[in-house]
This record gives C-alpha cells, sequence and structure tokens, in this order.
C-alpha cells in the first residue's frame, strides 16, 4: 500500500513547518520565531513541539542533537508530503485571488 505523502493542513502549522524546515534546518524555537513573523503570533511550546513530534512520528522530520539543542530537518518522505501538500494548497486556494 502507498503511503500517502499529504500532512494535515489544519491550521497549516505542519505545512509552515515542513515548509520552513525545506529552506535549512531549524530548531523548535527558531521554527517558532519563524512562523510568528509569518503569522504575526509566535505558536507556544505546547503547540509547536507536539506538531514536530507528529511530523517526525509520520517519518517527514528527522532530528538531530547539537549540544542540548534538537535541531530537525526534512527527510525524503517529508519532501514528498511538502510537494503535496503543496499542490492541495493550490487546488483548494489557487482561485480565491
Amino acid at each position: 500500500m502507498d503511503k500517502d505523502y499529504c500532512c494535515d493542513m489544519r491550521g497549516m502549522l505542519s505545512f509552515l513547518i515542513l515548509f520552513l524546515l525545506s529552506k535549512k534546518g531549524m530548531c523548535g524555537q527558531e521554527l517558532a520565531d519563524e512562523i510568528g513573523k509569518r503569522k504575526g503570533d509566535k505558536p507556544s511550546p505546547g503547540t509547536i513541539y507536539p506538531a514536530l513530534k507528529s511530523l517526525r512520528e509520520q517519518g517527514y522530520i528527522q532530528e538531530s542533537k547539537d549540544g542540548k539543542t534538537i535541531n530537525y530537518s526534512l527527510t525524503a518522505d517529508g519532501k514528498k508530503a511538502l510537494k503535496a501538500s503543496k499542490e492541495q494548497f493550490m487546488r483548494t486556494f489557487g482561485g480565491i485571488i
């Protein structure tokens, strides 16, 4: 059975995380700061870390430790999930503007 490579778009947090990690690896705090710049409000640790855990459990991101800091990056499946999610986003919202 083929894996469904589309991330959960509720609230678009997972989509934003995958998008940001496609640009460069980041730690949770960096991700929260970047999302805050884009959305106007920074997600709390109680929001960002469960999303990161879910994406890791789905195999879309991986962790690497640098001292006490955990950095996140996309996996090959994460790149596929981001591509599928972008396509879904465009089908859903492409004609709005």
